[in-house]
């Protein structure tokens, strides 16, 4: 982690899809599950007992620790992108098979091994880029 002459909060990390986008934020700090666990057809969390519960990825840099659940996880994620819900970037703490599948099949830019806690660094509302061509996610403003 570092700082930008700019003051922009900058992590440095590994890119898993290439890309690079802006946008908002939105942090969980719990795994998500696809089958069972999100809506494709609406991009939200269905997981009754989730913290973000009723809540619309669509569109929003998705910050979390990754993926819970079965193989199904990237299905309904590419699902997301074929009915055009899905999340415009994600940010992973751990990397799982299913979490790095997910991110592949949905082609959204994605970055993990991150050298700080995004988790402890990014906070719902913030606006970032994440450029996971450089495997970098900064934080360009805070909520």
């Amino acid at each position: 982690m570092s700082r930008g002459t700019d003051g922009v909060l900058v992590l440095r990390g590994r890119g898993i899809v290439p890309g690079c986008v802006r946008g908002e934020a939105l942090v969980s700090h719990e795994t998500i599950s696809g089958w069972g666990g999100i809506d494709p057809a609406t991009g939200r969390i269905i997981e009754r007992r989730h913290e973000l519960y009723d809540v619309c990825f669509t569109g929003k840099i998705l910050v979390f620790p990754g993926a819970k659940g079965s193989s199904g996880w990237s299905g309904f994620f590419q699902a997301t992108r074929l009915l055009g819900t899905a999340p415009r970037a994600m940010v992973f703490t751990h990397l799982t098979t299913k979490a790095a599948l997910g991110a592949i099949v949905t082609r959204v830019p994605a970055v993990t091994d991150l050298d700080d806690d995004p988790l402890a660094r990014i906070t719902t509302g913030d606006w970032v880029e994440v450029d996971a061509d450089r495997g970098l996610v900064s934080v360009l403003s805070r909520l």
